[in-house]
């Protein structure tokens, strides 16, 4: 039995559940996982994105919205080759990336902030009033329907 990681659904969009799109994005093989980023939710409309951006300063780091898929992009400058340092471990990692999130048509980005290494992206989501949920009651007649019958007596 093989096992199938439904986490990319859930990383990779924000205030929707369009599960076919989703489906096809994690079923990628080149899931991306640098740079590292966290998808939070601070209140029931709002959510934040902080990316880990160690080592770039903020004109290094530009960010797109363009049809609803939010892009984050970071661009490092070479780095002049010093030969008189042998490296033992190179564990940190800067290079350029690419980091795209689809963001539902209710989602609007709020503000960046960018402080200690981490890019902070603030979202809300506006719900129209049209569909936000509403309570129906169960075997009441509404206001119009009765008087939709009072007229027609």
């Amino acid at each position: 039995m093989s096992n199938l990681s439904l986490s990319p659904l859930f990383r990779r969009s924000i205030g929707f559940d369009r599960f076919n799109d989703l489906f096809d994005y994690a079923m990628q093989a080149d899931t991306p996982n640098y740079p590292h980023y966290n998808i939070e939710k601070t209140g029931d409309n709002n959510y934040r994105i902080v990316v880990a951006t160690a080592g770039f300063n903020e004109d290094q780091l530009e960010i797109n919205l363009e049809n609803q898929m939010l892009t984050i992009t970071g661009k490092s400058e070479e780095e002049k080759s010093d030969t008189t340092v042998e490296f033992l471990h190179k564990g940190i990692s800067k290079r350029s990336f690419k980091l795209s999130l689809r963001l539902d048509e209710n989602v609007e980005v709020q503000q960046a902030d960018y402080e200690n290494g981490l890019l902070k992206i603030d979202l809300q989501r506006n719900v129209p009033e049209g569909a936000m949920p509403r309570k129906i009651s169960i075997g009441h007649k509404t206001n119009e329907q009765l008087l939709d019958e009072s007229n027609s007596e």
